[in-house]
């Protein structure tokens, strides 16, 4: 995967941001499931289970699997290396050490106005 963009990013994160989008990843995580086995697992409308596969499809979280009049979802392959590398792009490299590593504004400035 090429280096995630702002979109990218925000798009898993949004798609994680909520619980029950989290907890069917959760279960698509054990196994495929359909939209009417989610809703009874999850206890919400088949419609609302079915907004949020919509977000988590746009995330490239989860895919659908027509099986005859059902559409069956799981988890996209590469789903966990692609959340590890959004999360991963939004830290960066660091090159400074923890302490005294980096250097604020006005520790800029102030090193700029003295005199040897």
């Amino acid at each position: 995967m090429a280096f995630p963009d702002q979109q990218d990013l925000m798009r898993v994160f949004r798609a994680l941001s909520v619980e029950k989008r989290v907890e069917i990843v959760r279960l698509l995580a054990e196994r495929t499931l359909c939209v009417g086995a989610l809703s009874n697992l999850l206890d919400i409308s088949a419609g609302a289970v079915s907004q949020h596969l919509r977000i988590l499809r746009d995330a490239g979280i989860v895919e659908p699997d027509r099986r005859g009049y059902f559409i069956h979802y799981s988890l996209a392959p590469g789903a966990m290396k692609r959340c590890r590398e959004v999360v991963e792009s939004l830290f960066g490299k660091r090159t400074g050490t923890k302490k005294g590593g980096g250097i604020c504004a006005m520790e800029k400035r102030s090193a700029k106005g003295r005199k040897s």
